[in-house]
Parts: structure tokens; sequence; C-alpha cells
């Protein structure tokens, strides 16, 4: 199976590679949303709560 879509994409690469050349631009940007939300959104922005507690487990300040 891997042996098949390698040979298949080599000549997807190499039949349409002038078209996938001159639309990388709008495919990376196009990424760009799907990665952000296949990664979980902005990552860490939990830690901004102040703890009442003390604890101070991924504070960098301490």
């Amino acid at each position: 199976m891997f042996a098949l879509l390698a040979v298949g994409g080599y000549y997807v690469i190499a039949e349409h590679g002038a078209h996938l050349w001159a639309s990388w631009p709008l495919l990376i940007l196009l990424a760009c949303p799907l990665m952000h939300f296949m990664h979980g959104g902005h990552g860490g922005h939990g830690s901004h709560a102040k703890r009442s507690d003390g604890d101070t487990t991924g504070d960098r300040n301490g």
C-alpha cells in the first residue's frame, strides 16, 4: 500500500507540479486555520488565572 501511495504521489507531483508550485502560498495560508484547529487553538492560555491555594505549578515566575 505504501509503495502504491509513493508511486501515485510521484506521478501527481510530476504531472501537476507546476500547478502546485504556482499555488503554494495559497496552500500555506489555507493550512494555517486547519493547523490552528487541529492543535487545540492557542495552547497554554489556561495558566493565566491566579491560584488561591499557593500552587505555582506551571508558573514561570514561580
